[in-house]
């Protein structure tokens, strides 16, 4: 991480930490990044400029596979530190950029580990172990970063998982609130 990058987020937590006096919505997001620096270890947001605005409450987990990274968040608690911009909801701040998110996380108070956004156009639903169900549509979803690797669909990545299923992932669903 380069120190252009730290900087970049150490700005961001003090207009953060500084604020303005408006409150934001519960579950939404307090600013936006959409800077992209160098490589990364993960996806980058396939459209940097819709970063942070995205709806705040969305599934969370399971699917097996993604098609578009959208952003990843950084979600802050007022009651683990973090300054109470929606009163004692939660919110987040939004980056195009994993290292990003997670130079911001290191140094943010209240903040937990990045999560990323993912949407998936065709997807695995397991609603009872050990029963695969192939589903269709638009559905966008927050994930554990760490899913994302080796999870990317490919046109036969489905149709190979059904010949031969992996387990569940630890924590496939995360307790975010949803819509």
């Amino acid at each position: 991480m380069s120190n252009r990058a730290i900087s970049a987020a150490v700005v961001l937590l003090s207009v953060l930490v500084g604020g303005c006096g408006q409150q934001l919505e519960p579950f939404s997001p307090a600013s936006a990044d959409s800077t992209i620096v160098g490589s990364s270890s993960f996806p980058l947001a396939v459209d940097p400029i819709r970063v942070g605005r995205y709806p705040g409450r969305v599934k969370s987990g399971a699917g097996y596979f993604y098609d578009e990274v959208l952003e990843y968040r950084v979600w802050l608690h007022p009651e683990r530190g973090a300054k109470p911009l929606a009163g004692n909801h939660d919110y987040f701040v939004a980056f195009a950029q994993y290292e990003r998110a997670a130079a911001f996380a290191k140094t943010a108070a209240g903040s937990e580990q990045p999560l990323v956004l993912i949407r998936q156009f065709e997807w695995v639903n397991e609603s009872t172990p050990g029963q695969y169900i192939v589903e269709k549509g638009d559905r966008v979803t927050e994930w554990r970063v760490e899913w994302l690797e080796g999870s990317r669909r490919g046109p036969n990545s489905i149709s190979e998982f059904l010949a031969n299923p992996r387990p569940a992932r630890d924590g496939a669903s995360l307790t975010r609130p949803s819509s």
